[in-house]
This record gives structure tokens, sequence and C-alpha cells, in this order.
């Protein structure tokens, strides 16, 4: 089973490199092991170091992650960027799958007839198809998603295993991921107005490297 590293001895030298590079310039941090692997990924993916400061980690967010993706568990996204950027052989081994609703016909409909959001309604989607209950939800782009999917959760019962909330943006982003960390599912979220698709593939892909580790 791929393990998610680079596939040749120069490819895993240099990426080996840029993480030794990273422990070095973040120095001291307040970080977990399991949590610092997340955080450092983020930081290659990025080569922003501001985000040592940003990421915040419900104290049960890596265990829960994990044991959802060793379960398969359905993997929520608020865009395909997402989608797009995960390692496919890795989701397939474990028997996850990514769900997508935001380029729905009915999605795009229902949010033109109550003049919502298009990522509201797609999350409500995935509520109504019994996806979010022990999924984790992962959310780049777009914020109105991430206040949703936190209303559902404090309102209507929902229980994602996880909720990544890193939408990047000027309007609503840092207000949406305040919300999620109000919300009482565990989450992984950066706050302010950094983020974006690209960090929630580094999360989730540092997690499914936990979770081969977990195996071992």
């Amino acid at each position: 089973m791929n393990d998610m590293r680079q596939m040749t001895a120069k490819g895993r030298n240099i990426e080996d490199g840029s993480f030794a590079i990273i422990d070095h310039e973040a120095g001291a941090h307040r970080f977990a092991p399991e949590q610092w692997q997340v955080v450092r990924r983020v930081i290659h993916a990025t080569a922003d170091f501001e985000f040592k400061d940003l990421m915040r980690f419900h104290p049960n967010a890596i265990q829960a992650g994990v044991a959802a993706l060793r379960i398969g568990c359905p993997i929520v996204v608020d865009v395909k960027m997402i989608s797009a950027g995960l390692n496919e052989d890795r989701l397939a081994a474990y028997g996850c799958e990514t769900h997508c609703f935001i380029s729905d016909s009915d999605v795009i409909e229902e949010a033109r007839r109550k003049n919502s959001t298009r990522a509201i309604e797609a999350m409500g989607k995935a509520r109504r198809l019994g996806l979010l209950d022990g999924a984790i939800v992962a959310v780049g782009n777009a914020p109105t998603a991430l206040i949703e999917t936190a209303r559902m959760v404090e309102e209507e019962g929902a229980k994602p295993a996880l909720l990544i909330g890193v939408p990047v943006g000027f309007v609503s982003a840092a207000e949406s991921k305040e919300a999620a960390l109000r919300q009482r599912a565990p989450y992984i979220v950066a706050r302010g107005r950094k983020g974006g698709s690209p960090i929630a593939v580094a999360i989730i892909h540092a997690l499914l490297l936990l979770s081969s580790a977990a195996g071992k």
C-alpha cells in the first residue's frame, strides 16, 4: 500500500530535508507530537510559518480523525479541489470516499430558490444523505459551508467524526473558524483569514500518514 511519501530516494531526501528545515526554523512549539505532524505538513504545503500560531486542535482531533479514516469514513468536502488533491490509493485502501455536492444541479437550484449559497445547500444535502455523521468534513474554500456545518452540529445534532475548518478569504472566513471552535465536534482549525484547499489536503494527508503509522 502506498505510504504517501516520495517514491524515489532522491525525492524522499528532498522531502526529509524540507521537514528538517521546518523543524529547525519553527523552533519550540506547544503542539503534541502527532499535532505537530499536521502543522509541519501545513507549513510544508505553504512555506508559511504563521500557521504555527494559527492552528488549533480539539483535544481528541487526531485520535478521532485517525480512527475515522481507519474504518473507511466518508470525507465530505466543500470544493472539488480538495478531492482532486487527495491520495486516491490511500483513501481506497481504507475504503474512504470523498463527496462534494457544490456543483450538483439540485444544490444550485435550492441555493437560488432560498437566496442561499451553494456551499450551505451542499452541506445540507450531505446531511440529508446521512453522510455527515462519522465523516471527516473538510472545508477549505467556503466559509458558509463551515458555518452551516457548525450550526448543524449545534442545532440538529450532526456528529461528524472530525471537522477541518480552514477556509481562506476576507468575508466571514475568520468568523466561520471561530464558529467551528465553539461547536462540540472534534476540530482542526486554522484561525484568521489564511487557509485554502491545499491546507485541507495537507491536514488529511498528515492524518493518513498517522493512520498508517498506527496500523504498524
